[in-house]
Order: structure tokens, then sequence, then C-alpha cells
């Protein structure tokens, strides 16, 4: 795969398994990610597994969009991936969040790659009204992995 367009990481004082946990847990990343409010499983399987689909449901503002991810990777307390499409159909990005352990803990590194077409560019940006994609999920990242910490460390 190509370099992400975008990837932020941090140092978590606590056990790979629990950040992965974590990561994985749809209902609870609200109190965590920047972006993403919730999401749920859909479909049979409601596990982290490959195959695996879930529904997130975004916020920038005022705007508000889901998608449906279908997971690609899910290795516990060592990967967690998933590629993101709307309406169903139409590639929007691909999301990775890689854990490796640490002295005291552990490094999580998360990743994107935007996979839009121009079609989905113009859209995405009327839908979330972000014009700069990767730089919003530079920043974005680096506020969901504070937020991850700070769930992580509470215990």
């Amino acid at each position: 795969m190509s370099e992400p367009s975008a990837s932020a990481s941090i140092e978590i004082d606590a056990p790979p398994e629990r950040v992965y946990e974590l990561v994985t847990d749809l209902e609870g990343m609200g109190a965590w990610n920047a972006e993403c409010e919730r999401a749920r499983w859909i479909g049979e399987v409601r596990s982290a597994r490959r195959g695996a689909r879930f529904r997130g449901s975004n916020r920038n503002g005022s705007r508000r969009w889901s998608t449906v991810c279908t997971v690609t990777a899910a290795e516990p307390g060592r990967s967690f991936a998933y590629h993101v499409r709307a309406g169903g159909m139409l590639d929007i990005a691909v999301w990775r969040f890689d854990i490796t352990p640490g002295e005291t803990g552990c490094v999580v590194e998360q990743k994107t790659w935007d996979t839009r077409g121009r079609f989905m560019l113009v859209v995405g940006r009327l839908a979330t009204n972000v014009a700069d994609r990767a730089a919003h999920n530079a920043a974005n990242m680096r506020r969901s992995l504070e937020g991850l910490k700070r769930v992580a460390e509470s215990g």
C-alpha cells in the first residue's frame, strides 16, 4: 500500500490488549474519537473480525454523515483496520490502527489512506465541510489518540 494520506502516533501506558479492546469497542468509540460519534455493528457478525461490517456516525460542527465500514484486519493486541464506503459502494478511505508493545505499555499508530475518486472528493467537501481532508484527519488523529490515551490510562 502507498504512503498514508495522514498518520499520527502516541505512547500509551496501558497493555496492547487493553488498547485494542478500546479501538474495537464501537459503542464506546465516541468517548475518545474526535470525529466518529458512534458506530454499531451491522449484519450477522457483531465483533471485530475480518469481513465484519459497521456503520459509523460522524460529525464535523453542524455537518453529520454516516459511512459503512468493512473490517480488513483484526489482530487482538496488534492491529485493527477497515475500509470505508459511502452509500454502501463509493470508496472513501482505509483506516488502520497498529499497536506495538513498548517498555511501559504500547505505541499506537493511526493511519488513513484517502481512496476517494474525483466525484467523492467534491461530495465529501460539501457533506463534511472539510476542504483539506488530509490536514483535518491528521489533526483529528492527534486529538483522538490523546483521547484514547486518556481512557486507556484511566483503567
